[in-house]
């Protein structure tokens, strides 16, 4: 599998792409995508205008060629709509045209998860054009929907000869999610979290139990977390470990964090705290340097269907340059490993730098 962290394909890189939409935005810094170009043109050079659908994936194509993983997977951070209709209590809007999907399918994603907070930054119509765009273009999707029922519903995946990805999508409060967001039997929303109590926990393994057979593995993709800083909550760690121990959940894929935040391989499963920004249109805003947030990471797992269990991991490093995914320098890559080997000290892990400039994973 192919999982990554924020992929936030509007404002910016929207008015990049073959079909720009209106660039107007409602935000206290800017009144237009039009000058998150001419941020990041300011310290990276010129960004071409009118780019292809793929130029925005850059060197994590020829990974993924490389790769080849049985299904993609990323968090999408942005409305796809033409809706003028901007939630007024947020301060940040992000959309794409609908008509730049294809963007999407270019790097031949399978799923996007849905349950963060930009979903439905342009209102109950931008979620509802959204969830048919990505229909429309065969994009599986999970988190969000036009009631209750339709948000909690997973997305699966079948792989040929091999069994299938179930992906549920969460949503927690702790990442900016308004309260009024979640989805209701008769509203739309998404699948917000009420907490991390047992009671949650077996909810979602009721919901497990519905839908997963032999052969089958499970992904619990959860947006949590504050934007900065490398703290995972007890909280976040406990229920990660009771999603395992108790709903049969295989994986967890977490989200929220602008840069990537430690790892853990608990009882064989792997769980990927905070993944980082993986594509987004912030080159050019000042503040919080220190945490590298133009540095991601493409992370490629390899998981025993029979078990469920974790057979290997490996990351490629990468920085968001001119709107685009690049591969990281040698010395980017140094970094992330060094930051990660600190990070997860307590879980121990350890990531060993490759000669081909590719992360891998250890664990006792």
């Amino acid at each position: 599998m192919f999982l990554s962290g924020d992929v936030m394909l509007g404002r910016g890189i929207d008015q990049v792409l073959p079909h720009p939409g209106n660039p107007v935005l409602y935000e206290p810094y800017l009144e237009s995508a039009r000058g998150y170009v001419k941020l990041a043109e300011e310290v990276s050079g010129p960004i071409p205008q009118r780019v292809s659908f793929a130029y925005v994936w850059g060197d994590a194509l020829h990974e993924l060629e490389r790769m080849v993983p049985d299904v993609r997977i990323i968090n999408l951070e942005t409305s796809i709509t033409t809706s003028n209709s901007h939630w007024k209590t947020k301060e940040v809007h992000y959309k794409m045209n609908p008509a730049n999907v294809p963007c999407i399918s270019a790097a031949r994603i399978d799923c996007c998860a849905l349950a963060n907070n930009h979903v439905l930054d342009w209102g109950y119509p931008g979620l509802a054009e959204t969830l048919d765009t990505l229909k429309k273009a065969n994009v599986k999707s999970a988190g969000a929907g036009m009631n209750l029922k339709e948000a909690k519903s997973p997305a699966v995946m079948e792989v040929l000869g091999k069994g299938r990805v179930i992906v549920l999508a969460l949503g927690s409060v702790t990442s900016g999610i308004p309260l009024d967001w979640a989805a209701a039997e008769n509203r739309p929303g998404v699948k917000l979290l009420k907490d991390f109590s047992d009671d949650t926990v077996k909810c979602i393994a009721e919901k497990v139990r519905q839908v997963k057979r032999e052969r089958d593995v499970v992904v619990a993709s959860i947006h949590w977390g504050a934007n900065w800083g490398y703290e995972i909550p007890r909280a976040q760690m406990e229920f990660a470990h009771r999603l395992i121990d108790c709903a049969d959940i295989d994986a967890i894929h977490g989200h929220s964090s602008h840069h990537a935040k430690g790892l853990e391989v608990y009882n064989e499963k792997p769980i990927l705290y905070g993944c980082g920004d993986f594509l987004n249109d912030y080159e050019g805003i000042t503040g919080h340097e220190v945490f590298r947030g133009d540095l991601g990471l493409m992370y490629l797992l390899t998981m025993n269907a029979l078990t469920g269990k974790l057979c290997c991991m490996q990351m490629m490093p990468t920085q968001i340059r001119q709107f685009r995914v690049s591969q990281a320098s040698r010395n980017d890559a140094l970094w992330l490993t060094d930051t990660l080997n600190r990070e997860g000290k307590r879980f121990g892990t350890i990531i060993e730098l490759g000669e081909d400039s590719r992360l891998r994973v250890h664990w006792q």
